[in-house]
């Protein structure tokens, strides 16, 4: 009796101790738990971040992160990106960037949301309409009906080249900080700038949709740059209106009037921006004006490097803003004319009054100025002919003082020698960087060039110089020698264990 009540204390005694064992575990589980959850909340609101990839594109610049502080309004990002596109984690995770650098700030909120093309098929019909989406790999940010797009053509930059026989692409830059940056400030403006294109005298219409010579294509890209786009005969309105923020003559095949011309100088003179678009075998009637300005129009047209001969391949640009991103890509231009850096021939005493005129793209030393544009196939003449390269898109500006404290806002003119290079059929074709280098100038003229100093990141190649003999070796170690290593490994194991 005495053993059996002995055995039976000794019963109720392990399992009071296995009972509290599993207390002991239970509590010890719920205290981890809460620790866990409490370290969760507490790295949530408190913690450092770093970014330790080697391309560094997802760490934002200073002037991001600053322009993000300074801004006020709620932006909607909406990213229609196919996930398995090669740069989608890139912009996923610049983004997310963003919306940390967002958080910091107390009057600018960012929504970001992910629609894939190729799944989210319900929800891409109902933004595709409202956003005016048609193609895939594209990001929209949105303030209050103020929309800005970014293309994946925004975002990165590839050059293309024949090896071997075989078309090569590789990456050369990865800009999407500053297209996601210049978008941010863009749509978060209250006012659109206003962009007016001369009418009257044969200029491409901005709601001429033809195929080949529209420039409806154009005015589109400007609009979903969060710009107004407008046609304007001044006689209609009598003169400039007060809002243009740029004028653009666009291929104009009459002549102004000498009323219109002077128009057009009284709007310069008051700081005004204007792009001018000047085809070939034309007159404009703003040759004098121009000149007056240090651009001389040549009847002479670029000829050079060419891939069909009816274009010209042009990648010599000049160090400018406009052209600043430009690098490795290649613009076509269409028989261009040539122009010419002059002496203005209003230029003051004083430096605030002489133009600063700056060559922004030329061909190359191996092409010329054709005075004989009939000549077909074109050869250059020693005597008539002038040797390259030639300018045929300048820049000029007037009013800025360098070292000097003082805000003057400055007058601003791009010329290009062409305006078939941005029409219906160019873009369509989606040749070169032609609508970089529009979108470039307007933007420069409008003075938001600033976020274009947000540098582009180049990613960081690691090449291996291996011959063919070192490829072979590296092939029979990973192929042969290792696996060959582990099965010795196991069997001699197996061996001495069977001893």
């Amino acid at each position: 009796m005495a053993d059996r009540r002995q055995g039976n204390r000794s019963i109720w005694k392990n399992r009071g101790r296995r009972v509290a064992t599993g207390l002991n575990v239970i509590l010890s589980l719920i205290l981890a738990t809460a620790a866990v959850l409490i370290v969760d909340v507490m790295a949530s609101r408190h913690y450092a971040r770093w970014d330790i990839s080697r391309q560094r594109y997802y760490q934002l610049s200073d002037k991001s992160q600053q322009l993000l502080l300074s801004l006020k309004g709620q932006v909607q990002v909406v990213v229609f990106f196919q996930h398995g596109q090669r740069h989608f984690e890139d912009v996923k995770a610049l983004l997310k960037e963003y919306e940390y650098a967002a958080s910091r700030s107390q009057a600018l909120a960012l929504n970001v949301e992910f629609v894939d093309p190729d799944r989210d098929l319900s929800r891409v019909r109902a933004l595709a309409s409202d956003y005016d989406v048609e193609d895939p790999n594209v990001v929209v940010f949105d303030c209050e009906g103020r929309r800005q797009y970014v293309e994946l053509s925004d975002i990165v930059t590839y050059e293309t080249r024949v090896e071997q026989g075989h078309i090569v692409k590789e990456l050369v830059s990865f800009h999407g900080e500053q297209a996601f940056s210049s978008a941010i400030h863009a749509v978060v403006q209250p006012e659109k700038p206003v962009i007016y294109f001369l009418a009257g005298h044969g200029e491409r219409g901005i709601s001429d949709y033809s195929p080949a010579a529209g420039f409806s294509a154009a005015a589109r890209a400007l609009r979903r740059d969060n710009l107004e786009v407008r046609s304007l005969i001044p006689a209609a309105v009598g003169g400039i209106p007060a809002d243009c923020d740029v004028l653009v003559v666009a291929g104009p095949s009459k002549q102004l009037s000498r009323e219109e011309v002077e128009l057009v100088a009284d709007y310069l003179n008051r700081n005004g921006r204007a792009l001018f678009l000047l085809d070939p075998y034309s007159r404009s009637g703003l040759d004098g004006l121009l000149e007056r300005w240090g651009v001389r129009v040549a009847e002479e047209v670029v000829v050079g490097m060419t891939l069909t001969g009816r274009e010209l391949v042009v990648s010599n640009y000049g160090d400018h803003p406009i052209t600043r991103n430009l690098r490795n890509v290649q613009t076509m231009f269409y028989l261009p004319r040539m122009l010419q850096p002059v002496a203005a021939l209003n230029g003051g005493a004083h430096q605030v009054d002489r133009p600063t005129v700056t060559i922004l793209a030329s061909n190359s030393e191996k092409g010329w100025a054709e005075a004989d544009p009939e000549t077909r196939p074109p050869h250059f003449d020693e005597a008539a002919d002038q040797r390259g390269p030639v300018p045929l898109a300048l820049a000029v500006e007037r009013g800025t003082v360098a070292g000097l404290d003082v805000e003057i806002k400055p007058t601003r003119l791009v010329v290009i020698g062409d305006s078939y290079f941005v029409s219906n059929g160019s873009l369509k074709a989606g040749v070169g960087g032609n609508i970089d280098f529009f979108m470039s100038s307007v933007n420069w003229l409008l003075e938001r060039e600033e976020l274009m100093a947000i540098s582009a990141r180049d990613p960081q190649r690691v090449e291996l110089g291996l011959d063919r003999h070192l490829v072979q070796l590296l092939f029979l170690l990973s192929v042969v020698g290792v696996p060959g290593l582990v099965a010795l490994t196991g069997g001699l194991i197996w061996w001495k264990r069977r001893r």
